[in-house]
C-alpha cells in the first residue's frame, strides 16, 4: 500500500485555519487545482455521505465521498467516487493542530492507496507535492493576518489534557527525535534537570526503566511507559516527587512538516491536584518543563544553522 503525505505551519490560528479546511466544497477557493465545486444532492457540507464533485483545472471530473468529519479533533476522512487518478482503496485524511507557542497550525494531509506495479511511487509523488503540498502552499495565502471566526473555540470537546504545549522545532524530524527519545538525556540539554541516570543502569531506551533525576531541588523518579520510533513518540509517569499532585502521566510526539526541515512537537500531561496548587503547576510544566524544552532542542539548531553544522 501507498502513502502520500504534506504538511505545514501555518501563520494564523487553527480556529481560523479550521473555518476554511471544514468546507468540504470549498477546495475552489483555496487549492490552485480545483475550478468548481457542488454536493450532490443538494446536502450540507458536513453531511457525512456527502459526495462533492468538482472540476480540475484540466477539465477532468472527480468525486470524493465525505466518510468521517470531526470539528472536536479538526479532521475530515474521505476516499474517491470518481478517481482523480488510476489507483484504488484510496482514503484521505486532514487534520489540524494548534501550534501553542505563536498561536500557528499544524496541517497534515495524507493518503493510503494501492498503484499499479508499474506506476509504483508514481503517484505518491504527484498527490503529495502536486495535489497536498501545493493546496498547503496556497492556503497559507489565503490566511495571511486573518481574524479568529466570532466566537471560535480552541477546544470543543473540552481541552484534551491539563497541560497541552506545542511547539515547531527548526531542525529536521530524525535528528529532534535522536535528541528526545533518550530517556536518560535530558539532564544534558535542559538547564533545570540534573543527576538523570537510568536506575539499575538499564538502557534509556527501555520501557519500564525509570530514570532518576533533580528538577532544581526537587528529586524524581519517572517510569519509560512507552516508546515508538514508528509514531516518534513516548509516555512515562512520575512515581516520585515533591510536587503536590498524584497519577502524573505525560507524554510526546513529533510530527513531520514536509515543506521545510522541520519538527512540529506535542507534549501533554495529566494529574490530579487541589484547586489551590493546580494552576501553577500547569503554568510551570508547560513553561519551565515542555516549552523550555522545545525552545532549548530549537535553539541547538539555530546554533548549528549559524555554525554551519548540524545539530547532534
Amino acid at each position: 500500500m501507498a502513502k502520500a503525505y504534506a504538511s505545514a505551519i501555518i501563520d494564523a490560528p487553527v480556529e481560523t485555519v479550521w473555518s476554511i479546511v471544514r468546507d468540504f466544497n470549498g477546495l475552489p477557493s483555496w487549492h490552485p487545482a480545483i475550478v468548481t465545486s457542488e454536493i450532490e444532492d443538494g446536502l450540507d457540507a458536513d453531511v457525512i455521505g456527502c459526495v462533492r464533485s468538482f472540476q480540475l483545472q484540466d477539465g477532468a471530473l472527480v468525486r470524493e465521498r465525505l466518510l468521517a468529519f470531526s470539528d472536536a479533533d479538526r479532521s475530515l476522512t474521505y476516499n474517491f467516487e470518481t478517481p482523480a487518478f488510476p489507483v484504488e482503496n484510496y482514503l484521505a485524511t486532514i487534520r489540524l493542530l494548534p501550534v501553542t507557542n505563536g498561536d500557528r497550525t499544524f496541517v497534515e494531509w495524507e493518503a493510503t492507496f494501492d498503484e499499479a506495479s508499474e506506476d509504483r511511487g508514481k503517484y505518491v509523488e504527484i498527490i503529495s507535492n502536486a495535489v497536498f503540498q501545493s493546496g498547503w502552499t496556497a492556503l497559507k495565502g489565503k490566511v495571511a493576518d486573518p481574524p479568529k471566526p466570532t466566537g471560535a473555540e480552541r477546544w470543543k470537546a473540552g481541552r484534551p489534557n491539563k497541560v497541552w504545549c506545542s511547539s515547531v522545532i527548526n531542525g529536521p524530524i530524525d535528528k529532534v527525535w535522536a535528541i528526545m527519545r533518550d530517556f536518560a538525556g535530558m539532564g544534558g540539554w535542559h538547564d533545570d534537570v540534573t543527576r538523570m541516570h537510568m536506575i539499575g543502569g538499564v538502557r534509556s531506551d527501555k520501557v519500564s526503566g525509570v530514570r532518576d533525576f533533580y528538577f532544581g531541588e526537587g528529586h524524581l523518579h519517572e517510569e519509560l511507559l512507552s516508546l515508538s520510533d514508528l509514531e516518534r513518540s513516548f509516555s512515562y509517569r512520575i512515581t516520585k516527587s515533591p510536587m503536590p499532585w498524584i497519577g502524573y502521566v505525560a507524554g510526546a510526539r513529533l510530527y513531520r512538516v514536509t515543506d521545510e526541515e522541520w519538527t512540529f512537537a506535542v507534549w501533554t500531561a495529566d494529574w490530579a491536584a487541589t484547586a489551590e496548587h493546580d494552576p501553577a503547576l500547569q503554568r510551570d510544566v508547560h513553561e519551565n518543563v515542555f516549552q523550555k524544552a522545545f525552545d532549548t532542542i530549537d535553539a541547538r539548531f539555530f546554533a548549528g544553522r549559524q555554525t554551519g553544522q548540524a545539530a547532534a
